[in-house]
């Protein structure tokens, strides 16, 4: 009886590796970020001058540890600019009869259910009902205001995606047009996200052209990544574009909670990632007046100069082996089954 081949088994061991690497990292980038949030120096304000205020003020934090970042404010006034300058997540202001709790929604809905845990039963412990007052609400389509994560999902996918299909089916083009396609590419899925934040979902009830401008940037800087590192990873290219962009993209984008209430890792990738830039970004224009949106582009710009700077680098070294080879060879069948793979290896979340 004929021992069976060890060739076709062992090929499909090795191809079973990437799916299992990304089980793998999605578990561990999605449990370690969003199961167990917790409040690391939530920023967070009490209203008042006096001494009661600042005694107040030095119980909380001194009883929260860590997990507070509290401070003092001189108004209600001045708490209400910081949290719509995304500077604190919730301003206590106290009172005997009716102590009110400031918060923007729109800025995380998560961080202001912490600050409403927070200070619900330091209210209740004088007797008194908490008034809960948010100054930045999200609009009534998207009341969590994590609609924008979704749309940075979709935006994701479909750019990520795509740099499958253009490493496997424009492998025979020159890099200028495949940069070029990329260029294209971001422009089809910068306008379909667009349309879905707009007239479908209506997350974006103004501003739309700046959603687009930033959806465009931030696709555009996705594919030309993947573009240029398909010239080196070949097949592998899929699974670096599932690390970048949805293993430590989403989870570190703020979308569904802040980096305050991650833990250290993701909060720092918070401060340069993409993704991060994306979402802040479309959030600051939709909700906060604009508010740190030049900080926010800039991000975005940068990752797409170095998605320009990786592909021209990738044109080059493809030009100086296209020069070593004097005479190319024909695609083996191999090479095929290893550009079909590609393209079965784009995979959506």
């Amino acid at each position: 009886m004929q021992a069976p081949a060890r060739g076709p088994l062992r090929h499909v061991l090795v191809h079973l590796l990437t799916p299992l690497l990304m089980c793998l990292g999605m578990g561990l980038a999605y449990m370690s970020a969003f199961v167990t949030p917790e409040p690391h120096d939530l920023p967070v304000a009490v209203v008042g001058t006096d001494a009661r205020a600042h005694a107040f003020a030095e119980s909380v934090a001194d009883k929260a540890g860590d997990a507070l970042d509290v401070r003092t404010l001189a108004s209600r006034a001045q708490a209400v600019d910081a949290l719509t300058s995304l500077d604190i997540s919730g301003a206590y202001v106290p009172d005997a009869r009716t102590p009110e709790l400031l918060v923007a929604s729109a800025g995380s809905d998560m961080s202001a259910l912490a600050a409403e845990k927070v200070f619900t039963p330091l209210a209740a412990a004088q007797g008194a009902p908490l008034k809960v007052t948010d100054v930045a609400p999200t609009v009534p389509d998207d009341p969590t205001g994590q609609g924008l994560f979704f749309l940075l999902v979709a935006v994701s996918i479909g750019s990520y995606a795509s740099v499958a299909a253009l490493g496997a089916a424009g492998g025979a083009l020159r890099m200028r047009a495949r940069a070029g396609l990329a260029v294209g590419v971001a422009l089809a899925v910068s306008l379909i996200g667009t349309v879905l934040a707009g007239p479908v979902f209506h997350l974006a009830h103004h501003g739309l052209w700046g959603v687009w401008a930033m959806s465009w940037l931030y696709s555009a800087g996705i594919l030309l990544i993947g573009v240029g590192l398909h010239t080196f990873l070949k097949r592998w290219t899929t699974l670096a574009m599932m690390v970048l962009f949805v293993m430590l993209n989403f989870t570190s984008s703020g979308g569904l909670f802040r980096p305050e209430l991650q833990n250290g890792f993701f909060g720092s990738l918070h401060a340069f990632w993409n993704g991060a830039g994306f979402v802040e970004g479309v959030r600051s224009q939709l909700y906060f007046g604009g508010h740190g949106l030049g900080g926010h582009v800039g991000t975005l710009v940068a990752w797409l100069a170095a998605g320009a700077l990786l592909t021209a680098v990738a044109g080059l070294v493809e030009r100086r082996r296209t020069a070593v080879a004097a005479a190319p060879a024909p695609a083996t069948a191999a090479d095929q089954e290893e550009m079909e793979e590609e393209m079965e290896e784009s995979v959506g979340v």
